[in-house]
């Protein structure tokens, strides 16, 4: 709902065998979301950062958690989903 309100066209993002959990674009800005309630373990954080790395372009890619410990990797930025929440943005 975060996402339409801010203006984005939503969709889910789905290659080969993974699929990202929103896939989002407004005009020519395209990002790639995935979400989870928290990063607990290595299987969790290669399952939810993989399904990223295997998209072919350059848009920007997050995984968003409640984790406050930062665990962004190989250009995939993690955040806090509160902190998403509340960042500004051009609306």
């Amino acid at each position: 709902m975060e996402l339409l309100r801010r203006g984005y066209d939503v969709t889910i993002g789905k290659i080969k065998n993974a699929e990202a959990d929103f896939c989002a674009q407004k005009n020519q800005e395209r990002i790639y979301i995935q979400v989870s309630y928290l990063l607990a373990s290595d299987e969790t954080i290669d399952r939810e950062f993989g399904a990223l790395e295997i998209i072919p372009d350059n848009y920007p890619k997050y995984v968003l958690s409640l984790d406050e410990i930062n665990r962004s990797r190989g250009g995939i930025i993690h955040k806090n989903i509160r902190d998403f929440l509340l960042e500004d943005y051009e609306g």
